[in-house]
């Protein structure tokens, strides 16, 4: 029997007063299998040790939320179908930063699979899968491998599944040259009344292990995913896991099968921590106890002791409880679909994970402690300073080279390599694609579309996290709204630095409240999420800590997908306006913005200040016209500002441009490329709706037959040929 070290404790991730805990729990000296068993399920990634005491401050509950946080998704109620049977939404948002730093095909590709497991597992048929990604510099030496890595990673797997890849986000930063972050979001539809939970139940009943062999890899990715980078980051290669989409779409139809019948009693996908966590979180939330037979276990490779198989994160597998009586029936599913299926456990009254091999009992562990038993830290936590003002800045010299260097800069320019690469028409009910304010996708055999997005700002995160972490929320609302839809609910993925530093937990609680105020505001609570931290790099030319991060997906309904809209022009001779006008638009709000980091070389100033009420205000507004027939085009005035998005309006169009009417005067940087929050760039026909906006509007020019764009009174008349190519050489020329 190993003897248990201190070099051993510290390789586990476990501090020595933690360790002094688990043998208190115990009464005695932990094995090595139930050292690594703690270790897992007390990591940052499984336990939340170091947020669950903030998380609890997000709103969670509306009358349309059936579950929220706590289970594998999220759930919504959306309406019946043409039979009158209610429908769900279920989604959720994860991390796989590190797997997808160490090896990025994989790394990404096994992101996008545990999401879609997660996903079905509530019973729910994946419709929609998005991506929130984050890069170093792009002149960083591992940057192109990374963005090739883990597009066609993400790509690889969706595409082969059958998932359409609908939207998402990019960005590049030098904060992320050590860290990269891959957050995938997937959405699916389920019956409302035949929602899968994993609560295990029924003494006696049978523990059923379905899908792929366990092997070797992703041991300890848990751990891993629990700890900064260091020079000998490239070691961790083999806790990454490997994944199979073909099997993948294998067990969605077995599961889905399966959960047509009554078998079922609970279900959990092996996700981070493998059958560990899973049997553990089982057991856990059905107060009642459980035992595993790991000989039991359909092995991929020979000699596997009870410590990999526990602690092994391979892919597309699942355990379930039955219903006694039915593992014939189960498995005959099962077996149809060529996957694997062994019974390998049992549930007891006992409160305890107790695990045999070969007959002779190798772990012993009372459940409370490795479950809702974690440590949970409220840890030393510093406000981040407010940024000095921003003060004079050199006014734009020539707008229109400032329009096309923006349109060119990475943050900004054309996704279309990265989305090309993505089946996004897949299962033929995507509606709105990639490139809009949000993704739109037909709700099967009704008028219904869930529209869906990504959104975050890290560098307003960064220098005042609560406002960054309202705008997130908010600029994701005013997505959802821009489309037709009514935003409901949210789900996200909150990528730190490690929580022992005081500023990262100052950012974390910062975003955590103004996230939490714009979900109130904005009648969006938080369903599902993930909390990814250690998110920085001791390594040589590492990127130190990420920028806070603190990714927002979410999720709205359109009752008729007909009436939804796009930024994309349609007709010359329509009005164009900004809803939500701001008050000192003559100056604008260049703190942090991209204008002033691309064009003035400044990371500086406050970011632009969110005011949720009046968000509210301009979103339902816009909602309420676009369900009119009032507006034929509309687009969320964000990053780069009003004259970014007139541009992408102009880009997305078809030969239809636009006219600017705004007088020589003022900023002109503030007023054309200020990032003042609350806005919509709406075209319409019927100026006469203006008249009962509840936020200040103002009409700034119109629509005309000629591809492109013009401001006369500055001089500026760029064809959309112009546009488009500064807009599409970005990623080109960086992947060669």
């Amino acid at each position: 029997m190993t003897a248990i070290t201190p070099a051993i404790i510290a390789e586990h991730g476990l501090s020595d007063e933690e360790y002094a805990r688990i043998r208190e729990a115990l009464g005695r000296e932990p094995n090595l299998l139930e050292l690594g068993i703690f270790s897992v399920m007390w990591s940052e990634h499984c336990s939340y040790k170091s947020t669950r005491i903030h998380l609890a401050k997000l709103p969670t509950e509306a009358p349309w939320v059936i579950e929220g946080p706590g289970e594998n998704a999220g759930v919504i109620a959306i309406g019946a179908d043409g039979q009158g049977n209610p429908l769900a939404a279920v989604f959720k948002m994860e991390s796989h930063n590190h797997p997808s730093f160490i090896e990025p095909y994989q790394g990404a590709a096994t992101g996008v699979g545990g999401i879609m497991r997660d996903v079905f597992t509530m019973g729910a048929r994946p419709v929609a899968l998005l991506n929130a990604l984050s890069f170093g510099a792009p002149d960083h030496p591992r940057t192109r491998h990374l963005v090739k890595g883990v597009v066609a990673g993400i790509g690889g797997y969706g595409n082969c599944v059958g998932v359409p890849t609908v939207g998402g986000e990019v960005r590049f930063h030098p904060r992320y040259n050590g860290n990269i972050l891959v957050n995938a979001m997937c959405v699916g539809i389920a019956r409302a009344d035949r929602i899968f939970r994993s609560a295990a139940a029924g003494v006696g009943n049978p523990v059923v292990y379905v899908g792929s062999r366990t092997g070797r890899d992703g041991i300890h990715g848990a751990t891993m995913a629990s700890a900064e980078f260091d020079e000998t980051s490239e070691e961790k290669r083999p806790t990454v896991q490997v994944g199979d989409p073909f099997l993948e779409k294998l067990l969605i139809e077995a599961c889905l099968e399966l959960m047509a019948t009554d078998a079922i009693i609970a279900i959990q996908d092996m996700g981070a921590a493998g059958l560990t966590s899973s049997s553990v979180e089982m057991a856990g939330k059905g107060g009642v106890g459980i035992r595993l037979h790991l000989d039991r276990v359909p092995a991929r490779e020979t000699g596997m002791v009870p410590y990999e198989f526990m602690l092994s994160e391979s892919q597309e597998r699942m355990l379930m409880v039955l219903k006694p009586g039915r593992e014939a029936e189960a498995e005959a599913i099962f077996r149809k679909w060529g996957l694997e299926f062994a019974v390998i456990g049992e549930i007891t009254a006992s409160g305890r994970l107790e695990i045999i091999f070969h007959g002779e009992q190798v772990a012993d562990l009372p459940l409370g402690p490795l479950a809702d038993g974690a440590p949970r830290y409220d840890r030393p936590r510093a406000p981040v300073p407010p940024p000095a003002p921003l003060g004079d800045v050199r006014d734009s010299e020539d707008v229109a080279a400032d329009l096309l260097t923006l349109l060119a800069s990475p943050d900004l320019a054309s996704r279309r390599w990265v989305f090309e690469q993505y089946d996004h028409m897949v299962g033929a009910d995507t509606v709105i694609r990639p490139g809009a304010d949000a993704a739109l996708v037909r709700v099967h055999g009704t008028r219904m579309a869930l529209a869906m997005t990504t959104d975050v700002t890290p560098r307003y995160c960064a220098t005042d996290p609560v406002m960054g972490g309202k705008q997130a929320v908010a600029e994701a609302f005013r997505n959802i709204c821009a489309v037709g839809a009514t935003p409901l609910a949210i789900t996200n993925c909150l990528n730190f630095a490690a929580p022992t530093n005081p500023v990262v937990m100052g950012e974390l609680t910062g975003c955590l409240e103004g996230m939490a105020a714009a979900c109130r505001a904005l009648d969006t609570p938080v369903v599902s999420g993930n909390v990814s931290l250690y998110n920085e790099s001791k390594a040589t030319g590492g990127g130190a800590a990420i920028p806070p991060t603190p990714s927002i997906g979410m999720v709205g309904l359109i009752d008729d997908w007909a009436r939804a809209v796009t930024p994309a022009l349609k007709a010359a001779g329509e009005a164009l306006w900004v809803v939500g006008w701001p008050d000192d638009a003559r100056t604008g709000h260049l703190g942090q913005s991209l204008w002033l980091r691309e064009c003035r070389g400044l990371e500086a100033g406050p970011p632009p200040p969110v005011d949720l009420a009046a968000e509210r205000l301009a979103g339902d507004w816009v909602r309420r016209r676009i369900h009119d027939g009032a507006l034929s085009a509309v687009h969320d005035v964000s990053d780069g500002g009003l004259l970014v998005a007139l541009a992408e309006m102009v880009m997305a169009a078809d030969g239809t441009g636009a006219a600017l009417d705004l007088a020589e005067g003022g900023h002109r940087a503030g007023l054309l490329f200020g990032e003042d929050q609350g806005r919509f760039l709406v075209a319409t026909a019927n100026e006469a709706i203006l008249a009962d906006c509840p936020v200040p509007a103002r009409r700034i020019g119109t629509t005309i037959a000629e591809a492109r764009l013009s401001i006369p009174a500055l001089g500026l008349d760029l064809p959309v040929d112009a546009l488009r190519a500064a807009h599409e050489g970005f990623f080109p020329r960086l992947m060669g």
